[in-house]
Formats: C-alpha cells, sequence, structure tokens
C-alpha cells in the first residue's frame, strides 16, 4: 500500500501514505479552494526535522505561514503554553477563515485542537501526525484537551479536525522509546477489537507491515467513532489501560511516557481480571509476550495504593462505581464495574510488586 484514504464519518479524510509532508500545500488548497494565513504549531524535537518541509510546500501553494513552536514532552498540554499560543494566532490576526496544522504527536495535535475549538469559537485545523501514537490514536476522532494539575485531559472538547495526513516516512525518525509508546496503543486495537492483528505482530515482530497495521488501526478507531462520536458507550473501551495509565502519569509527574504507562496500564487490569477469573492466563501470556517483544513495560512502577487517588478523579467514574475496561478475551473488551471501595485490591491484584508474580 503506496497511499490509503480513510473517511471518518464523511466529515473529513484520514490520508496516509510516503511522501506527504511536501504534499500538505497541495491538499490544504484543495480542501480551501483558495489561499489564506497557516499558522503551524510543532514542538522543538518536530519541527526542525521537518518545518521546513511543510513551510515550503505551503508557501509553494500560496499560502501565507507562521509558526509556533513549544516545548516537547506533556509538561506543554497546560493552561500556561495554551494560553500563550491563544495569544501568538490573535496577535497573527488568525481569522475563521485561516486554518491551524498540528505538526507533531499526541500532546502538539491536542493542544492544537483545543486551541482550535475555543480560538474564535472554532477555527478550522489539520492534524499532521508524526509520531505513531498520533498516527494511530490521538489524530483521529476530535478528542481534543489539556492538563489541569488535578490530573490528565481534564479541559476539553470534541472538536474534529478538517484532516489527517499521515507521512509514514516520518517513522524513520522517531526515536525508539517513541516507536514503542505506538505499539501500545497499536496492541491495544488488537486485544480488544482484533485478535488476528495480535498474531500478525506475534509473528512478524518490528517488521510488519507499518501502513497496514497503522490503516487497520485507523479503521478500528473511525468505526467507533462513527457510532459513539461523543464517548458514551462503544468508545469508552478505547480506555483499555488508560485508568491505571493515567495514575502512572499523573503519579510520575508524567515522567513516564503515555504508551508506555498504557503498557503498564493493560498488563496491570488484564493481570487482575485474570486473577478475578475474567481472563485465562494463557491469553494474559499473549498480552505479556507481546508487550516485552517491543520493549514496553509489564508491571506498575508504583503500588496501587499510590496511584487510587489519581485513578479516582477518572473521568470514567460514575458515582461510587469506576467503570474498567478488561479484555474477556484477546479481540474483545467490556466494561468492568469496580466499586470505589474495592479499587484498590482489585488494581493491587494486578501489580506484580504486590503479589507472588
Amino acid at each position: 500500500m503506496s497511499h490509503a484514504t480513510v473517511n471518518v464519518s464523511g466529515k473529513y479524510d484520514i490520508q496516509i501514505g510516503h511522501g506527504l509532508l511536501s504534499e500538505i500545500g497541495d491538499a490544504l488548497f484543495a480542501l480551501n479552494q483558495k489561499t489564506c494565513r497557516v499558522c503551524i504549531l510543532s514542538d522543538d524535537n518536530v519541527f526542525p526535522l521537518y518545518g521546513d518541509i511543510v513551510i515550503h510546500s505551503l508557501q509553494s501553494s500560496g499560502f501565507s505561514v507562521s509558526h509556533f513552536v513549544i516545548p516537547h514532552g506533556e509538561a506543554s498540554k497546560c493552561m500556561e503554553i495554551y494560553s500563550a499560543f491563544l495569544n501568538y494566532i490573535a496577535t497573527e490576526h488568525l481569522t475563521r477563515s485561516d486554518w491551524i496544522i498540528a505538526l507533531g504527536g499526541g500532546v502538539v495535535g491536542d493542544l492544537c485542537g483545543f486551541s482550535a475549538a475555543t480560538y474564535l469559537r472554532g477555527v478550522r485545523y489539520i492534524q499532521v501526525p508524526t509520531t505513531l501514537l498520533a498516527m494511530v490514536d490521538s489524530s483521529v476522532g476530535g478528542k481534543t484537551a489539556i492538563d489541569l494539575p488535578a490530573g490528565k485531559n481534564l479541559c476539553g472538547a470534541f472538536y474534529p479536525p478538517v484532516a489527517v495526513i499521515c507521512d509514514i516516512d516520518t517513522l524513520s525518525t522517531l526515536p525508539d522509546n517513541f516507536f514503542a509508546d505506538g505499539m501500545a496503543e497499536v496492541i491495544k486495537y488488537g486485544m480488544i477489537f482484533d485478535r488476528p492483528m495480535l498474531e500478525t505482530l506475534l509473528r512478524d515482530g518490528i517488521h510488519f507491515n507499518r501502513p497496514e497495521i497503522i490503516q487497520r488501526c485507523v479503521c478500528h478507531k473511525r468505526d467507533v467513532v462513527e457510532e459513539d462520536e461523543f464517548d458514551h458507550g462503544i468508545r469508552m473501551l478505547l480506555n483499555f489501560g488508560h485508568t491505571v495509565a493515567h495514575g502512572i502519569e499523573q503519579y510520575s509527574g508524567y515522567t513516564v511516557s503515555h504508551g508506555h504507562a498504557v503498557a503498564a496500564g493493560m498488563a496491570v487490569v488484564t493481570r487482575a481480571a485474570q486473577k478475578a477469573g475474567l481472563f485465562t492466563p494463557a491469553d494474559t501470556d499473549l498480552l505479556t509476550q507481546l508487550l516485552q517483544i517491543f520493549g514496553l513495560p509489564i508491571d506498575s512502577p508504583y503500588p496501587a495504593k499510590q496511584l487510587t487517588d489519581a485513578i479516582l478523579s477518572d473521568k470514567k467514574r460514575d458515582g461510587d462505581v469506576l467503570r474498567i475496561v478488561i479484555a474477556d478475551s484477546p479481540g474483545h473488551a467490556v466494561l468492568h464495574p469496580i466499586p470505589i471501595d474495592l479499587c484498590e485490591e482489585f488494581f493491587a491484584s494486578g501489580i506484580l510488586s504486590e503479589t507472588d508474580g
């Protein structure tokens, strides 16, 4: 597959292929049918690599281009940088006829999307994900957010992009640990929707067909978003591993990356589900083996008692019950309610350092 297009709800296309960054100007002109001002939001890792390519493509198509570069990392997904970016595009006099481009990973995409949703009550934006995690997950579906001191993604909006452009060539400059972050989300899709994909990854290891697997994950995300755009039903299953992951991220001060935290969260919840008789040891071993193949953690670095407070601020809490996603078999997941007063015990049962392993 050299190039593929996945449409989401008839609203926007996700393009997946090689060499797409150098064609962004043409793509934007095709969407807009005229030139305008464009502001690129990126970070200090990605912009030095790809900023010039994107700017040249846009300017060659007649667009006026500015850019705003933030420090890389989760700490930038905060109120202060959100405010600084809004002030920047205001001083650039961007209007509703202009565009914002998110060039980077999940942090850039979330921040850009939330800024686009709230600036002038909504301006158009394009997601240009440059990490595997953003390509298969965070750039698709219109969830946008920034973090608050009380927790991750607590301030956000549902606001879909006008297009998503995934240039697979950007993965060639992705450090191994960032690629592993994306693999956690890929494995997540396999665990909740697609056992054959898990078997493909187990067979091929790091040599898997990247365009094919990315498209497969995007299609799973597309199908879920089309059925449940605003996260009231099946879309909640995409949070497999994320409840524990958000606790790990918050407790670590976001020094543990999202993908690594998700991997640990999936492993903890799956072992806890096995202890509760909801999952088989053989299937737990399948998940553990896949995580280890791609260099991902299989346990929480923090005990359940330290994570519980962060976990209980999770958006999936419903009164005195926390709805946790568990895979009851590889390729199928369900929402499992846990009483708040039993949460610490449940999570502890899945943490190796708190059990006999």
